[in-house]
């Protein structure tokens, strides 16, 4: 009986040797190369494309709402800066200066017996605003000041100032000086701790004369009692209240304890004085000029913000900073002839 099923050993392993599986089969890329020619066209297309994107300019934004309103706020800004900086620095140098030059003035005049003792000069004229006229000493707040002829805002940039419808200091009558409270050195900004008692000098062409304070008053507070014939008075005169935003005047009152001087005849009456000269007055003339340079101060200030947007902070802060901040310290400067001269 035969054997129905027996395949040979040896063809069977000829047969599977002869047929491999698939999973022994090399798997098929679909993919090509990454060296081939085709790929090396393909990244060489793709650079090309790139390059002449980035190269291509930017197309700018529009200036909407936000790009003015940017600019705006850098202007003010800087404007402010510029304001502060005047008031606390630059104008104290100013002050400094100019009293120098007016102590050396007025030390020569006196010594050729030259300085002004009543309101018109020696050829007959009305004393020149800005001219040294005395100087000014109160021990008990470190003030030493030289005094100008005239009070307005511009003469009260230098120091104190003398008004001019008054008599000068030591001579029968109230002389009346003038001073800022902050700005510009601020020369007065102490008078407020002045206290009854305290000693004022002032040396003028007639010589050295004492006052002793007698009163500090505001608006509102009585008046002091008329002068006697004869006698003498000093009222000093700056504003009162916080710093740039003053609520009125402080009058400081010193009678004359030294001996009175002969008083020249008077010209200039207080009617006739100029409003400008007068305390918590401007120069409303200076508005004019000041908004010329407020002008340019703006388009400076867009300037400014496009070169901060377009070329970058550093380039705008090299170039446009200094710009913006020598107009805004001119600007700052008029606007302080315009402003109430006490400040």
């Amino acid at each position: 009986m035969s054997n129905p099923v027996t395949p040979s050993t040896e063809n069977d392993e000829k047969s599977l040797s002869d047929n491999p599986s698939p999973a022994d089969a090399e798997p098929s890329n679909p993919y090509p190369a990454r060296n081939t020619p085709a790929s090396r066209r393909r990244r060489a297309r793709l650079a090309a494309a790139v390059a002449a994107v980035g190269s291509a300019p930017r197309p700018k934004a529009p200036r909407d709402g936000r790009w003015w309103a940017g600019a705006a706020i850098m202007t003010v800004s800087m404007l402010l800066i510029a304001f502060v900086g005047h008031a606390a620095l630059f104008s104290a140098a100013q002050h400094h200066r100019e009293q120098v030059l007016a102590y050396d003035e007025l030390r020569t005049s006196l010594a050729r017996a030259t300085t002004p003792v009543g309101q018109l000069d020696l050829d007959g004229d009305l004393v020149e605003p800005g001219a040294p006229v005395a100087l000014l000493e109160i021990p008990a707040l470190g003030l030493s000041e030289v005094v100008a002829e005239g009070s307005t805002s511009r003469v009260l940039r230098s120091g104190p100032g003398h008004r001019r419808d008054s008599v000068m200091p030591g001579q029968a009558g109230t002389s009346v000086i003038l001073g800022r409270q902050l700005t510009y050195g601020g020369p007065f900004g102490g008078l407020e701790r002045l206290v009854p008692g305290d000693e004022i000098r002032v040396t003028t062409g007639q010589g050295e004369h004492t006052f002793q304070v007698f009163n500090l008053r505001r608006a509102g507070d009585p008046l002091p009692e008329p002068l006697a014939a004869g006698q003498g008075r000093l009222e000093l005169m700056t504003a009162d209240g916080l710093q740039l935003f003053p609520s009125g005047v402080l009058h400081v009152d010193a009678q004359l304890v030294s001996e009175v001087q002969p008083t020249p005849t008077k010209v200039l009456a207080e009617p006739a004085l100029p409003a400008e000269e007068r305390a918590m007055a401007g120069d409303d003339g200076a508005w004019y000029t000041a908004f010329f340079v407020l002008t340019f101060f703006v388009a400076a200030g867009a300037a400014l913000w496009w070169l901060w947007t377009s070329w970058g902070r550093w380039h705008a802060w090299l170039i446009g900073v200094p710009v913006l901040l020598a107009l805004g310290v001119t600007c700052a400067d008029i606007v302080m002839d315009a402003l109430p001269n006490l400040l």
